[in-house]
């Protein structure tokens, strides 16, 4: 982002810098050690008069601040409005802060963890409720994520702490087990089946 400048209006007399006369008994425009009649000091872009409104300079040409953006200003990839301050890159494209957010809950990701799928951005929560498996025990999602550990038989899967005998609720990570129907059971409590 360019910085916003404004000139001084004064009087007294100078040579303008944009018809090269003298500025004389007339308001004038200072900026930088250069003057400009009061009409004379405009945006190189719209032509309109800058007058002590904020102004930006670039390549010793000066724009109106709507002007610049239009012209040089990153535009954000999903309002398509200029990006003025901060902005966030997403695969390689620039977005507003507020604008980067949730596909599904519209919360805002930027300074989140988030996580993708076929390009869309997601918050953890709503990654886990959409796609996550599902463990057998308690339902919830099993996000993998952090290295989570989980366990996968056939085609179920459980968390690490949710892999436990239906009967006696012993630990079976790591150990052998039975199944009965979708039940999983310890070798003790399976050996009745």
């Amino acid at each position: 982002m360019q910085e916003d400048h404004h000139a001084r209006l004064v009087t007294g007399s100078a040579l303008c810098r944009f018809s090269s006369t003298l500025v004389t008994g007339t308001r004038k425009m200072e900026y930088q050690d250069s003057s400009w009649h009061e009409t004379c000091f405009i945006c190189r872009r719209c032509r309109q008069p800058i007058g002590t409104r904020s102004f930006i300079s670039k390549d010793s040409q000066n724009f109106c601040v709507p002007c610049y953006e239009k012209q040089y200003a990153v535009q954000c990839v999903q309002c398509q409005k200029p990006i003025t301050t901060g902005g966030v890159t997403y695969r390689e494209q620039p977005w507003h802060q507020e604008c980067f957010v949730c596909t599904a809950c519209k919360k805002p990701l930027s300074g989140q963890r988030f996580t993708s799928r076929e390009e869309f951005a997601y918050c953890l929560s709503c990654f886990c409720n959409l796609y996550a498996k599902k463990c057998a025990g308690c339902t919830n999602p099993i996000s993998g994520l952090g290295g989570t550990k989980y366990i996968s038989f056939e085609e179920r899967q459980w968390h690490n702490d949710c892999f436990n005998c239906k009967k006696c609720s012993l630990s079976l990570v790591g150990r052998g087990f039975l199944t009965e129907r979708d039940d999983i059971l310890c070798p003790d409590c399976g050996k009745d089946i």
